[in-house]
């Protein structure tokens, strides 16, 4: 009896360690990581960053889910006239800070689509903190620098990643079920990005999402400042240029 239950245990052993190296659903009906990979065009030629693409899962059916709890908050820092990073993505709730590490006076603001604020002018060394309380995209801005542009998408799910310089996504522990599947990156055109907007079946089975390909756009390069107006050039001698 001792030497067949020996037997099963290391049985089970081979078939857990077989699943792992293969990426199949293990033991307990986890589902493995769903894969995608994602191509960015640029005048029909792929380009070869193909990173900050969002993709996320949203349950259909009735199914109760819960954004993730944030644990830490993220920056987007304004520094050399630009945000870093160029993409952030929090549960819906979270907060993000916005620290000036420029030697001048900035003015971040978001009006268009997502949470709208405008933290006004704030100087160097010093910081705003934003709560992103609606699901949805927010481009952000500055309303000195026309150069200056990011993105915060806030998510009321926890079924989401980001794609990698090479354009691999990989969601981890999706369980089976039914899902709306939405794509996002600042620069892919609207239809593209209205093309993976479906539904999808997640079944513990499934491995792959799919590819899915982008084409580029100028969106985030043409904007308007926080009045709906043209930005004014530069001024050497303006004061939100100087070392407070």
């Amino acid at each position: 009896m001792r030497r067949a239950s020996t037997t099963i245990l290391a049985g089970l052993a081979l078939l857990t360690a077989f699943m792992t190296m293969t990426g199949s659903v293990c033991l307990y009906g986890q589902q493995s990581a769903l894969r995608a990979h994602v191509e960015l065009l640029q005048n029909g030629h792929k380009v070869k960053d193909a990173s900050n693409v969002v993709v996320w899962l949203t349950p259909l059916g009735g199914t109760p889910v819960e954004a993730p709890h944030q644990t830490t908050i993220p920056q987007l820092e304004q520094r050399d006239k630009s945000f870093h990073p160029s993409l952030v993505v929090v549960p819906v709730g979270g907060k993000v800070e916005f620290p000036n590490h420029d030697p001048f006076f900035h003015n971040v603001f978001s009006l268009f689509e997502g949470k709208r604020f405008d933290l006004g002018l704030y100087e160097s060394g010093t910081s705003r903190f934003v709560q992103f309380d609606r699901p949805g995209i927010s481009y952000i801005f500055c309303n000195i620098h026309a150069e200056m542009s990011a993105v915060v998408v806030a998510l009321g799910t926890p079924y989401y990643a980001v794609s990698d310089t090479k354009g691999e996504i990989a969601l981890p522990g999706v369980p089976a079920g039914r899902y709306r599947m939405q794509v996002f990156h600042a620069s892919a055109q609207p239809e593209d990005l209205e093309t993976y907007n479906r539904e999808v079946t997640v079944t513990e089975s499934t491995l792959s999402l799919g590819g899915l390909r982008l084409r580029e756009t100028d969106k985030m390069a043409s904007h308007k400042n926080k009045y709906g107006r043209d930005y004014d050039p530069p001024s050497p001698d303006s004061p939100v240029y100087a070392r407070p």
